[in-house]
């Protein structure tokens, strides 16, 4: 706390969830002799109070802070963002028509609003650059563990103020941008879908399209709210949004939008509501106010799609990461490490070896030897160490007579992991194909108290695309099954089973599964029979065979930590 008991602004910039607060046409607030400051000053300080819980990074006013830009006005609404600077936050804020000449551009000179205003937000340490008259700034932030910039524009700006704008995207050209101004959409037809105002359109020509780093507008100005997509010059959504509630009762009572963005979701999550009104005991309310508690319909409560990696990938691309060698990933404990590279579109042949990368001879053959079935892909996942993946179209593989690796029991754990990516149309006929396999039966094995006729092990997908481990233990005679959630098709997944010689767990993506049973296990059983990869058998012969691409494959004789899963570093 700051020695006034604001809180100190301390944001988490590593979180990959943080908040952008935003403000707008407070203008009826601050009237004349008409001079309500108490909505405004709720909001900035439930900014603050909630500053830790939502991770908010930084404060936006898009304009119109008063009605007429006098002197009084504006002082009397500059005194509250006080408490931004002294609790060391970083926030905007710029000119609206309404606080300036609206005839006039960014060369107006001196007026109340440049007075009191010009220069603020310099407590947060945020302000990177300001236009030739001051009316312009340029704010960077760090937030989700990399920089951004937050571009506060002039009611009208000249060829001055935007060459700085263009001299600082030149200057940042792989830093996203969040472009704040008091015009540039409107969405007055009621229908909430916003469309370019005759100077937005030019804002967008100048300034916007030609710049992919711009992903996000706000703008107010214009009532009611209202949102659109617009395709910029390199093929990429900009999301551009009209935020204005001085309409509603009590002057927009001090509305505040937060936009709370989630990398890791690759989703930002917008809600407006009033702390004002939050903060009046229900009874209290009258009739009006309690219709501004928050607003929900479609122009102010959505979600938005933003993956970083790909929307940034033109001006900040995520560096592939590099293929590693076998060698690299030869972890102590390794018993059989199958990789898949090699020239794209080239089938493997009916009588082809694909080599055990561990050197103990655990080397796969083809099950069914089909001409074309078993076709190499330069697809892969991102953290495969191989950059390549076998794509399967009705066969699977098997390893060769007499490898070591159909007599192992397992006695001190082990790990059991692979890359599967599936097709958009897996389906019914799909469900329960074996990605990793034992041969034979749980009968044969000496087990099979449930269905006799199972294997021995499997991580098999069921129908409904959850991955399935199911093992008969040395230690009982019942089988031990664990299941994930459902997989999407059409994205690479890294499975891992992991039994440490009392529990199995299974993983996905790194991540363990809820459905992981305390049941305490030990050991693999064997029938002695060859592992299959991309297959299962059922009753002692072949069952089914996966229809999906596979990428590494690799059985350790121990139990891994998540860090050297074949994702690791």
């Amino acid at each position: 706390m700051t020695p006034t008991g604001v809180p100190r602004w301390s944001p988490d910039e590593e979180s990959p969830r943080f908040t952008i607060a935003v403000l707008a046409d407070t203008q009826y607030l601050f009237d004349g002799e008409a001079l309500h400051p108490e909505a405004l000053r709720a909001s900035l300080r439930h900014v603050l109070a909630t500053q830790a819980e939502h991770n908010t990074v930084f404060l936006a006013h898009l304009g119109d802070v008063t009605q007429n830009g006098a002197e009084a006005e504006v002082a009397c609404a500059a005194a509250e963002f006080d408490v931004l600077d002294r609790a060391g936050a970083p926030w905007s804020v710029l000119a609206g028509n309404h606080d300036v000449d609206g005839a006039s551009d960014d060369r107006r000179g001196p007026t109340p609003w440049l007075r009191h205003f010009g220069g603020r937000g310099r407590a947060g340490g945020t302000l990177l650059a300001a236009s030739p008259d001051g009316y312009s700034t340029v704010h960077r932030l760090r937030a989700a563990g990399r920089p951004w910039i937050v571009l506060a524009l002039d009611w009208r700006t000249t060829a001055a103020a935007r060459d700085t704008v263009r001299r600082v995207l030149a200057e940042h050209p792989a830093v996203p941008v969040v472009l704040t101004t008091h015009e540039l959409v409107q969405a007055d037809d009621g229908s909430g879908r916003a469309t370019f105002s005759a100077h937005g359109e030019e804002l967008w020509d100048d300034l916007v399209r030609p710049h992919d780093q711009v992903f996000l507008t706000l703008n107010g100005h214009s009532w009611p709210s209202g949102r659109t997509v617009r395709r910029n010059d390199a093929g990429h959504d900009v999301h551009l949004h009209v935020v204005n509630h001085q309409h509603r009762y009590g002057g927009g009572s001090g509305m505040l939008r937060l936009y709370r963005v989630d990398v890791a979701r690759g989703t930002v999550d917008v809600e407006t509501f009033s702390p004002h009104v939050l903060a009046q005991a229900p009874a209290q309310r009258n009739a009006l106010a309690a219709q501004e508690v928050e607003r929900t319909g479609d122009a102010d409560r959505f979600s938005f799609p933003l993956d970083v990696a790909t929307r940034f990938a033109g001006f900040a691309p995520v560096p592939a990461r590099a293929a590693r060698p076998a060698a690299d990933v030869l972890v102590p404990g390794t018993l059989a490490h199958w990789r898949f590279a090699g020239e794209p579109g080239t089938a493997l042949a009916r009588d082809a070896v694909v080599p055990d990368a561990s050197g103990r001879g655990n080397d796969l053959v083809p099950l069914r030897g089909t001409a074309g079935a078993l076709v190499r892909c330069a697809d892969h996942h991102r953290d495969a160490p191989t950059h390549g993946g076998l794509e399967l179209r009705g066969d699977g593989l098997r390893t060769v007579d007499g490898a070591p690796l159909a007599a192992e029991e397992f006695p001190d754990g082990y790990t059991v992991e692979a890359f599967v990516r599936l097709p958009a149309d897996f389906g019914e006929d799909d469900g329960w194909a074996g990605i990793v396999s034992r041969g034979g039966t749980a009968a044969a094995a000496g087990r099979g108290d449930g269905d006799p006729d199972e294997p021995p092990a499997t991580l098999s997908l069921s129908p409904s695309r959850e991955a399935q481990w199911c093992a008969y233990p040395t230690s009982s005679r019942t089988s031990v099954t664990n299941w994930s959630h459902e997989l999407p098709p059409e994205r690479w997944w890294h499975l891992a089973a992991v039994n440490d010689g009392r529990r199995t767990t299974l993983f996905v993506d790194g991540c363990p599964v809820v459905r992981n049973p305390v049941t305490a296990n030990r050991g693999l059983a064997t029938a002695g029979r060859p592992w299959l990869v991309g297959g299962v058998e059922h009753a002692g012969t072949l069952h089914r065979t996966l229809r999906a691409t596979l990428g590494d494959v690799r059985i350790v004789g121990r139990a891994l930590p998540v860090a050297e899963f074949l994702t690791g570093p």
